[in-house]
């Protein structure tokens, strides 16, 4: 069900000591509705991430955003120039696996405890750096449905140093669906290939999904890279993931 009135705002979610500044869409409705974490690029929760969380309001959801360099730079956003780009990078080299988790669970506790979410199962969406930790965040007994869109290195890093995140495939909870550009050069078609093959090995629920002639950031609208039509087919994967997992 489409919701043509939301309403959206910042707020506060907890991890500890720390106070993460978070994006909450929701629509104007009291009954309980599944909740989804989306999970920002390298660029901070800006323009593009926010419509994100208000589409995903609109279609029915709890959405919320948490900021994931709350501890390096409060209030970041950025846009997509080569500079932005390297600002974004820095950012990205210092965060931590385990840090990141612990947001991402404070958010999920947020849904719970401050919104009509209540026990619903709740899912997860990121880009780029968001879509690896995305795959991460994959291993939380609360998410139950994953969309991770082109996360460049979990075949070969983890956030902070280890192993490479990959090989935490085994821990993922529920349902996974990948989504590549086959002209991405920080994801080589080897590499998708590697997660699928961890994917089916470790049996777990999942889609992988190619796009032909697709470049990294090919689902964000206020890019060079944005291809229409993958990212509409995208979209509509990713709803029919969270329809048939969380409503």
């Amino acid at each position: 069900m489409t919701h043509s009135e939301i309403r959206a705002i910042t707020v506060k979610v907890v991890n500890g000591d720390l106070d993460i500044a978070a994006y909450l869409a929701m629509p104007v409705a009291e009954t309980p509705l599944p909740g989804i974490v989306v999970l920002q690029e390298i660029f901070g929760v800006n323009a593009h991430i926010r419509d994100i969380t208000e589409r995903f309001a609109k279609e029915g959801y709890v959405a919320i955003a948490p900021a994931l360099y709350q501890r390096l730079a409060p209030g970041f956003e950025t846009g997509y120039t080569t500079e932005d780009i390297k600002i974004g990078k820095e950012y990205k080299a210092q965060t931590r696996a385990a840090e990141l988790l612990g947001d991402i669970q404070g958010a999920i506790d947020y849904l719970r405890s401050q919104t009509p979410v209540q026990d619903n199962p709740i899912g997860s969406i990121g880009f780029c750096f968001g879509g690896h930790v995305a795959y991460l965040a994959a291993t939380l007994p609360d998410i139950k449905a994953t969309a991770s869109f082109y996360g460049a290195g979990i075949t070969t890093m983890t956030p902070g140093g280890g192993e490479a995140t990959i090989t935490r495939t085994p821990e993922i909870n529920g349902t996974l669906y990948g989504f590549f550009g086959m002209e991405d050069a920080s994801i080589p078609a080897e590499e998708v290939d590697q997660i699928e093959a961890a994917l089916e090995k470790n049996k777990i629920n999942y889609r992988v999904f190619r796009y032909d002639g697709a470049d990294h950031g090919f689902f964000c609208d206020q890019r060079a890279s944005y291809n229409e039509k993958a990212a509409t087919d995208a979209w509509q994967n990713v709803l029919q993931l969270f329809r048939e997992k969380l409503d």
